[in-house]
């Protein structure tokens, strides 16, 4: 002790690494022991040799110093040690990031969870009103639509659409005959594979294939497209115009993909009532006149118009999750990539929720 309230720690020798004579024990047990101190300083002078482990050292009591308010001086460090401090010090170290802060505690992930969760909700329905008032809007004539926009969408994702759509229904009609045939043919039904193939092409798989189809194909390119335009700030300046992006750019896409889904669902059915044919006619014996005539008897009105129906919805399913995620991206390409990966997820997890509500209110309604 030098004075009543000053702390004077002297250094000599090698003061790096293992050989630092002094540790930061050694420093708050003297702090503890002592009363009154209000000033911590360093004798240095006999100090032949230093590293970045003797300034670590030199932090940790300036650091103890601050929690205890007291006052360092570091007039007698060595220079170079002076000149690293300072430099420590013109950019303060980020405390979220060590591990002891970094660490939350488990209700606060919860708490945190369920407020981006209320905001997710928020926004999703925020998305929906603005689109049915856009959609109220159209319908009265007072809109910022462009009839131009949504058929050239309605020919990217229709008629360039239909060589996927068709590939993958008629395997799916494949499929559907194949494990039929393996079941009905141990009971010498062999001919009821037709009814099959066509209830289930006309009421499930198709409108659902089709969907889960565009939601990769055309709802990952619509939150692509309105992603890098948000990043180019494209979406900035229509505001910025007075335009809607709603109405402008989103609602064109949700009406022409509403529009075009029947007649790709209608499509898709007869490839996969295709598909079912093959099969039936090349392996199970059955004769075509018999397969068309059981695939017309089993195929109802109200069960086309539930796929075609269904398939519509799907449609803006699609349109919605992709232009929604799109809208909500940032501002960087990873953000874009990220907002693509979100909209094919959100779609297709919303297609195959929504079929499953349809299926139970239809074992209510029997439909």
């Amino acid at each position: 002790m030098q004075a009543p309230a000053t702390l004077v720690i002297k250094l000599t020798g090698n003061a790096g690494g293992d050989n630092n004579p002094v540790g930061i024990g050694v420093v708050r047990d003297a702090l503890d022991q002592a009363t009154g101190i209000r000033l911590v300083s360093f004798e240095s002078r006999g100090v032949t040799d230093w590293d970045s482990r003797f300034v670590a050292f030199i932090r940790k009591c300036a650091e103890l110093c601050r929690k205890r308010n007291v006052e360092l001086q570091d007039d007698g460090l060595p220079e170079g040690v002076r000149r690293l401090l300072r430099l420590a010090q013109a950019v303060p170290e980020r405390t979220d990031t060590r591990p002891e802060t970094a660490k939350a505690h488990l209700l606060q992930k919860l708490g945190e969870s369920a407020i981006q969760g209320m905001q997710g909700a928020t926004g999703l329905f925020t998305f929906l009103g603005e689109n049915l008032a856009a959609l109220a809007n159209l319908l009265r004539g007072r809109t910022q639509f462009r009839w131009s926009g949504a058929l050239l969408v309605m020919q990217e994702c229709g008629p360039q659409a239909l060589g996927i759509i068709a590939m993958i229904n008629f395997l799916v009609g494949l499929i559907l005959a194949f494990v039929g045939a393996t079941e009905l043919t141990r009971f010498g039904a062999s001919i009821y594979v037709a009814d099959l193939v066509g209830i289930a092409s006309v009421r499930e798989m198709a409108c659902i294939m089709t969907g889960i189809i565009l939601c990769g194909r055309t709802g990952a390119a619509f939150a692509a497209q309105l992603g890098t335009m948000k990043v180019n700030e494209e979406i900035s300046a229509l505001e910025t115009f007075g335009i809607s992006p709603v109405e402008f750019l989103v609602l064109p896409r949700m009406v022409a993909l509403m529009l075009v889904m029947p007649f790709l669902c209608a499509f898709a059915d007869l490839i996969s009532i295709a598909g079912g044919f093959i099969v039936s006619v090349c392996m199970l014996d059955v004769s075509a006149t018999e397969y068309m005539t059981r695939t017309v008897e089993a195929i109802q009105l109200k069960s086309f118009l539930l796929g075609i129906g269904k398939g519509s919805f799907f449609g803006f399913l699609v349109a919605y999750s992709g232009c929604l995620r799109g809208i909500q991206s940032g501002y960087t390409a990873a953000d874009v990539g990220q907002a693509t990966t979100r909209a094919v997820v959100t779609g297709i997890t919303a297609i195959i929720a929504s079929d499953g509500i349809f299926a139970v209110l239809c074992h209510a309604l029997h439909i």
